[in-house]
């Protein structure tokens, strides 16, 4: 008698976080943000029948490893398990680990995808101090240069060698950091900005990497198993999802005009000759945006083999979630999808509307 096999997708979730001196201030907002991700991982892959495992790593000039491939349903806070200390920031060399530790993990069967998602407020400067003895400057002397280097070929070789089914993110303070963390050779994609410092900021981290949580799971639904845009929306969108969801809008209502000038939005509606509400507009999502919780949302078809608007346009409640974007303000940037494009209401009257795209007028 014949057995079948499941097939099941599994995917380990590895989580570093910064809890050296310089967190001290930021912890409460450090456990909020890692909590949520997590919630959306729960949430999502309940929702999808994914098996999820998670590890967890916390950093100061030493690492370590507080929890080790858990089904991310048994997960507590992170509340009873981060604490800050008085360290340095040996950020390399936690990411490093991270990701020698699960390449121990066994893949023999189901089919394995791996997220490295790393949360700091600063910068490296003590990788290598736990064996020397020693901390580096990042601009240091001939030695700490020395040191410095061979980590930063250590990091640049694991992302190298990373294979298509892992992805490896990294949340940072500031642009600056920013451009550092794609010498270590973290993808331009896969690197987001956090202002741990205000309450907006904060909340605008928690809609990023519960977005991120989203989409990477349902970026597996359709064959994904690594990406180098964790951080755009859209990309995942797909027509089985967007034809069962959505509301197709009744084509005599409204009307997608090209953008061919940086006018104000209203200035340029009224132009064309229609009349202009708040709320009536919505501009074509072309670059990185902080969306409200309250704005809508709506998808225009393309055709694939053309990348040319059909002017089928699909709105309705259910948009936020099908984009994997929370009820609260969230910084995305618009990812590559052959078959939609996304269009975001505007409430303002002087927006400036980017030249090439399109803007979405409700008649």
């Amino acid at each position: 008698m014949s057995a079948n096999t499941i097939k099941h997708k599994v995917n380990h979730v590895s989580l570093v976080v910064d809890k050296s001196g310089s967190m001290g201030p930021h912890a409460n907002q450090l456990v909020r943000v890692v909590d949520e991700f997590v919630k959306g991982l729960q949430e999502e892959s309940d929702r999808l029948g994914h098996e999820t495992r998670i590890s967890l790593y916390a950093f100061d000039h030493q690492v370590q490893n507080l929890v080790w491939d858990m089904d991310v349903k048994h997960l507590p806070s992170l509340r009873g398990l981060y604490s800050v200390d008085n360290g340095a920031t040996a950020l390399i060399e936690a990411a490093v680990k991270s990701i020698d530790d699960l390449k121990n993990i066994w893949e023999g069967y189901g089919e394995h995808s791996f997220l490295q998602v790393v949360v700091t407020d600063g910068e490296e400067n003590a990788s290598g101090c736990s064996e020397s003895g020693e901390m580096h400057a990042r601009m240091g002397g001939r030695r700490g240069s020395a040191v410095l280097k061979n980590w930063l070929d250590r990091i640049q070789g694991a992302m190298d060698e990373l294979p298509d089914h892992w992805t490896s993110a990294i949340l940072v303070p500031n642009s600056l950091a920013k451009r550092t963390a794609q010498e270590y050779g973290f993808p331009a994609g896969n690197i987001a900005i956090w202002d741990a410092d205000s309450t907006k900021g904060v909340e605008e981290a928690i809609g990023t990497v519960k977005s991120a949580a989203t989409s990477f799971l349902r970026g597996r639904e359709q064959g994904v198993r690594g990406t180098r845009n964790l951080f755009a929306m859209g990309q995942d969108l797909n027509t089985a999802d967007v034809k069962a969801n959505l509301d197709a809008l009744d084509t005599g209502k409204y009307i997608l005009v090209p953008v061919d000038e940086n006018t104000p939005i209203r200035e340029f509606v009224t132009r064309a000759g229609h009349a202009y509400t708040t709320g009536c507009a919505f501009y074509e999502l072309s670059k990185r945006e902080k969306i409200q919780g309250s704005k809508q949302l709506a998808v225009a078809e393309k055709d694939p083999a053309t990348g040319r608007m059909t002017g089928r346009v699909f709105s309705g409640p259910a948009a936020r979630r099908l984009l994997g974007l929370p009820n609260a303000e969230a910084t995305v940037k618009p990812g590559e999808n052959p078959a939609y494009t996304v269009f975001v209401q505007s409430t303002s009257v002087n927006r400036k509307l980017v030249p090439g795209t399109k803007l979405l007028v409700m008649l």
